[in-house]
């Protein structure tokens, strides 16, 4: 597949990441010319737009880091919601796409709400699979997301807000989340993801 970008369509080929210089405009005109589409992804940054189509084991691992996310919360009797697809934007300033987020400790903000604020109701996480190098953590800063994931190379990168920038650390959420993903990922490259989660609750149940 070519790479296509005109007014009536916009194609990539998998896998490919496509820079365009462009200004808030330029990025809501090719938001809507994507409409509901999954795919390419569409990113701003002050003056530019990033597109990228994703491969194949961006959705598995998107779905799969999620499911686990899900599944610890569930364990831990916590409250909580998660959104995908969803696209977060700040006007002239920022729009970014994560793989998946979740509301925890702020779950209130946004039950029953069909639109939300970004500035003061922001997801406690936000779930990004890099399979392109698609992903700067600082994109997150704008928005002051508590604690981003990002999936990089089979690795889970845990990076927490603090004051002004995005430190490498430990989940605020969940005690030895980097370990348990990364078994949960072995077992995925031998078997299916729903026997993944089997795992999981098994190995929790026995904690």
């Amino acid at each position: 597949m070519d790479t296509v970008i005109t007014p009536e369509r916009i194609e990539l080929p998998p896998g490919a990441v496509l820079k365009l210089l462009g200004n808030w405009q330029d990025y809501q005109v090719l938001s809507q010319q994507l409409g509901d589409r999954s795919s390419p992804r569409i990113k701003y940054r002050r003056g530019e737009i990033l597109l990228m189509a994703p491969l194949p084991e961006h959705g598995r691992d998107a779905s799969l880091l999620a499911d686990i996310a899900k599944v610890l919360l569930d364990h831990l009797e916590q409250r909580y919601d998660s959104f995908t697809p969803i696209t977060m934007s700040l006007p002239e300033v920022s729009g970014i796409e994560p793989d998946y987020c979740f509301y925890i400790e702020n779950w209130r903000a946004v039950v029953g709400k069909k639109r939300i604020d970004w500035q003061s109701a922001p997801p406690d996480l936000a779930i990004e699979i890099d399979v392109t190098s698609y992903t700067n953590i600082n994109d997150y800063l704008p928005y002051r997301v508590p604690e981003v994931w990002i999936l990089k190379s089979n690795r889970l990168l845990i990076y927490r807000l603090l004051l002004e920038s995005y430190v490498l650390t430990e989940s605020s959420y969940f005690p030895n989340v980097r370990e348990i993903v990364q078994q949960c990922l072995q077992i995925a490259n031998e078997q299916t993801t729903s026997e993944v989660i089997r795992w999981l609750k098994n190995f929790l149940h026995g904690q």
